[in-house]
């Protein structure tokens, strides 16, 4: 539940167990390619005015791959004749190697973490992360850590990317970058994942705005009427 210019919307509630809407509008809805090659695809799919979003999106995914690995593309662009609130996530995993990610040493260079309610995880405030179990900023081996936190303050490099670097066992290592339109990096270390599944790769989840950024209004993007946003993030192993 939100308001959005004076009116009350409530949206589906998509994780009963914490009465909470999560992963999104776009999840479960029908895409089509509109380009289809070799080394790249574009996917579009429409999100229509409905009950706790009457708003139209129209939006792109251009996944491309060369020889810097996997550059993914989204673009959004408001189709509608009013203003609309509008925030974006994706949710790959990084996993360099066999077995799970206990042995890997992680790094991402965020200085601050989203600190959550332990009922609903909803975000309760941002906490440095200097000091605790969850400073993976000169690379730290992941152990039993559980982590399901949103991560910012990114350090970038001179292009303006944040890194996320998982290296394995083996010494070869999965890198996951994002432009400067993500400032927020969710990790998860797949902990409730089925057990064949669990602990078996590390979901690097690039997003605009933090939880609940309906509510808070935390680097929420309003959109108006013809107006578009694109935001690049991509992904390599070396």
């Amino acid at each position: 539940k939100y308001q959005f210019e004076g009116n009350d919307l409530q949206v589906a509630i998509t994780e009963p167990t914490k009465h909470n809407a999560i992963h999104g509008l776009l999840r479960w809805r029908p895409w089509r390619a509109r380009e289809l090659q070799s080394d790249r695809v574009v996917m579009t799919a429409r999100v229509y005015p409905m009950t706790g979003y009457p708003f139209a999106l129209e939006v792109e995914v251009d996944y491309s791959v060369g020889d810097d690995g996997l550059v993914v593309a989204t673009t959004a662009r408001n189709i509608g004749d009013q203003a609309c609130p509008y925030g974006s996530g994706q949710h790959p995993y990084l996993s360099p190697g066999e077995g799970v990610i206990d042995d890997c040493l992680l790094t991402i260079r965020a200085a601050m973490r989203i600190d959550t309610d332990p009922s609903r995880q909803l975000p309760t405030g941002r906490e440095a992360v200097e000091g605790t179990d969850f400073d993976f900023r000169a690379g730290t081996r992941l152990g039993d850590r559980q982590v399901d936190h949103a991560f910012t303050d990114l350090e970038r490099d001179d292009d303006g990317r944040a890194w996320v670097r998982l290296q394995g066992v083996d010494n070869r290592t999965a890198e996951l970058w994002v432009d400067e339109s993500y400032p927020f990096l969710e990790l998860f270390t797949a902990d409730t994942l089925a057990p064949d599944r669990r602990r078996r790769g590390l979901g690097v989840e690039p997003m605009t705005c933090p939880p609940n950024a309906f509510n808070s209004g935390d680097d929420l993007t309003v959109l108006a009427p013809g107006e578009s946003v694109q935001h690049r993030w991509g992904a390599r192993l070396v």
